[in-house]
């Protein structure tokens, strides 16, 4: 038996990078995994990469910003597996700009996804959860929620504010036996992440070079989170609520 046989778990932009490596774990564990990703020609990629590999997946376009995208998120899980076990969300975008270059419309871009997506899902997950007499929720942070680059002004502080949700979240559903907690990946080299890094002209070379003197020696991959969270949505972690899970490879202080 897998570690989450038969669970029906909702991942939020797990068409891609950490979210692809959290939706392939979790369905190889036995879960109904739920895809929600604003691209649909990924979505269905990953559905059929899935799928094909012996996986029970069901993509549903949803763009998180949008509340009622959310809600029929939800409620395709619902319907198409008869409840709701657990919620990831892992949907973020990291823009660039230190404090001065930040317009409005960028905090107002990054905050939409990385907290207020956050907070739609949850909304309308959580009652689900109760029907089912209990869930989790795992919310996907970083380690620059504590301090953060300069240059990600706006995303650090998006992810300190989903702390204070995951928090307040843990404390306010644990009556309902619904668990929330917070992982904080590192380093970790998605498509996206190259591509960043090749726009500030790092390529692969320093890529591998910048992985090699990693305190653990390599960069993280997104399997390195999923694990993560396979372990806070499985049974095994029925006491772990309100929690910080560090899978950033060096301690965080």
């Amino acid at each position: 038996m897998g570690r989450v046989e038969g669970k029906v778990l909702i991942v939020t932009g797990g068409a891609t990078g950490i979210g692809r490596g959290i939706s392939e774990v979790l369905a190889r564990e036995g879960a109904r995994v739920v895809i929600g990703n604003r691209n649909e020609e990924r979505g269905r990629e990953a559905e059929t990469a899935i799928r094909e590999s012996g996986g029970d997946v069901l993509f549903v376009r949803a763009d998180v910003t949008r509340e009622e995208d959310c809600r029929e998120l939800v409620a395709a899980a619902v319907s198409a597996y008869g409840g709701l076990d657990g919620l990831v969300n892992n949907a973020g975008i990291f823009p660039r700009a230190h404090l001065e270059e930040t317009t409005s419309e960028l905090w107002d871009k990054i905050f939409a996804v990385n907290l207020k997506g956050v907070f739609f899902c949850c909304k309308h997950a959580v009652p689900e959860m109760r029907r089912r007499g209990g869930g989790c929720i795992v919310n996907i942070g970083s380690a620059n929620a504590y301090v953060g680059l300069p240059e990600l002004f706006a995303y650090s502080t998006s992810k300190g504010g989903l702390i204070t949700l995951t928090r307040n979240l843990a404390n306010a559903l644990a009556k309902d036996r619904i668990r929330v907690n917070f992982v904080n990946p590192g380093w970790v080299i998605t498509e996206m992440e190259i591509e960043v890094q090749g726009k500030q002209g790092h390529d692969d070379a320093w890529l591998e070079e910048a992985g090699r003197n990693m305190p653990l020696g390599r960069h993280q991959v997104p399997e390195d989170a999923a694990y993560a969270v396979l372990y806070l949505v499985s049974d095994e972690a029925t006491q772990v609520n309100g929690d910080v899970l560090n899978v950033d490879g060096r301690g965080l202080r």
